[in-house]
């Protein structure tokens, strides 16, 4: 089944397991077009998905070339996919952002120093099976 943003939102189920799901796994685009793969934690809020990430990390600096982003459930028996674009967001960050990250690893992103930006991601598209 494939799904566009515009089609409204996720059935109820995927978005429980969006929520409920500890990692993520995302795939950048390095300058010489070699995807980049790592494992994430991660939010989804209002319909998009949130990671904080090092800027200066290799996926930081794919995202500040190229927006283009891939994320997937890290379980892969009934899969869950985002194709999208990613944005760097500006502090002061979303509180309901904040607050879920807050809630799901008990981690305060706002006070965070090492992890220091904010990636927001709009989905283009979803694929669930």
């Amino acid at each position: 089944m494939q799904q566009k943003p515009s089609d409204n939102l996720l059935p109820a189920e995927a978005v429980q397991r969006l929520q409920e799901a500890p990692i993520a796994w995302i795939a950048t685009v390095r300058p010489n077009n070699r995807p980049h793969l790592v494992p994430v934690w991660f939010v989804f809020v209002d319909g998009k998905l949130y990671s904080c990430i090092e800027a200066r990390s290799v996926k930081g600096r794919n995202l500040a070339a190229n927006p283009h982003i891939s994320m997937a459930l890290e379980e892969g028996k009934h899969p869950i996919i985002c194709e999208g674009r990613a944005c760097f967001l500006q502090k002061p960050w979303p509180p309901t952002v904040i607050q879920a990250f807050l809630s799901k690893y008990e981690w305060d992103i706002d006070s965070e120093e090492r992890y220091n930006a904010l990636v927001q991601v709009t989905p283009d598209k979803w694929m669930k099976w």
